[in-house]
């Protein structure tokens, strides 16, 4: 089935150090970007982190340190990949839990000013393990019937996700064929942190999501706990999570 688009609509993905969103760093990104008008362009490029790749995920990924010591490092190509991004919902496998996280820190860090809470997103992941709960591999094998070719890297992982979620809406005919609907669909939660340690509420709140003060609003917290803030900007917590903080705190303030 094409899909129905009234923005481009971007499938990436990330090979990695390692999972951690806050202290890993991407060694490649690949990304296939979809228009209304069923034009496809892609590009896939390797990036040197900037420190050495572990073995267990070079293990993965099949990306050593060899591999991208002449790459440039992702500050270098932060504002291409951002001018390509600008504009266009994003979708992946995976991708709210860990690939939409991890490149919006490292956006922060390249200082790129995008704004990416204003995109739809939608994670092939999601609606697959509503419906089936599988991996990746099983997925593309159950909805296309094929094998993922190069498992692991990066563009093979794209377009097989692009192809699963157009066979997913072959397959099930509640999913619509509509971003929304499946960025909607695709959410456990309507994060206002894209690592969901705050979420908004039925009323557009946002919410505490972890911790002592879960369920609580967050301005609530700020006004009656004010070393929380402070908490927060020296504990470990993605560069997102500490600035949704700051302008919740700086919103309040100026009231």
């Amino acid at each position: 089935m094409q899909l129905a688009l009234k923005n481009p609509l971007i499938f990436f993905d990330l090979e990695t150090t390692g999972t951690d969103i806050i202290n890993d760093r991407i060694v490649e990104i690949s990304y296939l970007k979809v228009h209304p008008n069923g034009m496809e362009e892609s590009k896939t490029m390797k990036i040197n982190p900037g420190v050495p790749i572990p073995a267990e995920s070079s293990a993965i990924h099949g990306i050593f340190d060899k591999d991208v010591v002449d790459a440039p490092n992702f500050k270098e190509v932060a504002k291409l990949i951002a001018r390509d991004f600008e504009g266009a919902d994003l979708a992946g496998f995976n991708s709210n839990r860990f690939d939409v996280p991890l490149l919006a820190e490292e956006f922060i860090r390249a200082d790129i000013d995008i704004d990416m809470t204003k995109r739809k997103f939608i994670d092939v992941q999601t609606i697959f393990h509503k419906k089936e709960q599988r991996t990746l591999g099983a997925a593309y094998k159950f909805y296309c019937q094929k094998e993922i070719e190069n498992a692991h890297s990066a563009e093979a992982d794209t377009l097989a996700t692009y192809e699963v979620l157009k066979a997913q809406l072959d397959k099930y005919p509640d999913l619509e064929n509509d971003v929304v609907f499946l960025s909607d669909f695709s959410s456990f939660n309507r994060n206002a942190d894209f690592s969901g340690r705050i979420i908004y509420n039925d009323n557009n709140e946002e919410v505490i999501n972890f911790g002592k003060y879960k369920g609580q609003l967050v301005n609530t917290v700020l006004e009656k706990d004010p070393g929380y803030y402070g908490w927060i900007m020296n504990a470990d917590f993605s560069l997102h999570t500490k600035q949704i903080f700051t302008k919740i705190k700086l919103r309040n303030f100026n009231k």
